[in-house]
Parts: structure tokens; C-alpha cells; sequence
């Protein structure tokens, strides 16, 4: 769980700087997508049934999402290595964040106590962001239900 001490977004809020690992072997920055919308969406494990399904509409929708001028990264705590599999078995366009470290995770907030087959796990809660062109978080979505989640996230950042 985060710290006290750790940031973490708030909507109407700049969200605070942050750099990761993401496909394939980069680092980025929020900064580095300034003056663009980004959607950053939180799934709990590649190669999964609903993580798939997501990311397949997700990369659907991923030329009106450019479109609308809208970045898309979906993030887990698998490895890049685990990443660049799942990306190129389903040929996402866009990038994956390997959060290994839970840094992301703890930002955002997404790390929670989930029912696995009748244990307690912490693990990622299905989650989406969307952030404007000026680095402030806009919109949230916790607790997602993949059937046209995507839809709805396209809608907002089109309205943005």
C-alpha cells in the first residue's frame, strides 16, 4: 500500500512527474507528451483473458484515439520481456509499461486487495486515466469492465 508520504492523482490535478521502462526498452517521461492527451490504462497480467480482450480494443480503437490526438499505454507489473511477447502475439500499436516496483501502481493508486480463487492477493484493479495536454488528470475509471470501456475513454478524450 502507499506510503502517507507517496503522491498520488487527483482529478483536476497536474499529475506529478514520473519515468518508466516501457516496450520495446525505453524510457519515458509524462513530460515527454505534453501537448498531448494520454490514456494510461492499468490491466492485472498479459496474456490473460480480459487483459487481452482489453488491449485488443484498445488497439481497435487506437487510430481515433491518434486522432483525438491521444497517447495509449496499458501497464502491469509483468516484465518488458513479458510485455514485448504479449504486444507482438496481438500486434499492439501502442506501448506497455513494465511497473514491476509498483512505483506507477502506488501513484495511481491501482494496487489493491483482490478474491483469487477464494484467497486474499494483492494484485492491479482494472483501472483507466486520462490525462489532458497539460499533464492534469481529467478523468478516472476504477473497478473497469472491459465490454466498451474503450468507447467510453475515446468519447472523453475526444471531449477534452
Amino acid at each position: 500500500m502507499p506510503s502517507s508520504k507517496t503522491k498520488q492523482v487527483a482529478i483536476n490535478k497536474k499529475v506529478p512527474a514520473f519515468t518508466c521502462q516501457a516496450t520495446p526498452e525505453q524510457k519515458i517521461k509524462l513530460s515527454d507528451f505534453k501537448g498531448q492527451k494520454l490514456v494510461i490504462y492499468f490491466y492485472p497480467k498479459d496474456n490473460t483473458p480480459g487483459c487481452t480482450t482489453e488491449g485488443q480494443d484498445f488497439q481497435s480503437a487506437y487510430s481515433k484515439f491518434k486522432r483525438a490526438n491521444t497517447a495509449i499505454f496499458g501497464v502491469s507489473r509483468d516484465t518488458l520481456s513479458s510485455h514485448l511477447k504479449f504486444k507482438e502475439k496481438f500486434n499492439f500499436k501502442f506501448e506497455l509499461i513494465s511497473d514491476p516496483e509498483e512505483d506507477l501502481c502506488e501513484l495511481f493508486d491501482v494496487i489493491k486487495m483482490k478474491n483469487m480463487y477464494g484467497k486474499k492477493v494483492r494484485g492491479i484493479e482494472r483501472s483507466t486515466f486520462l490525462i489532458d495536454e497539460k499533464g492534469v488528470l481529467r478523468q478516472e475509471w476504477r473497478k473497469v469492465k472491459v465490454k466498451d470501456h474503450v468507447d467510453e475513454v475515446l468519447t472523453a478524450a475526444k471531449q477534452l
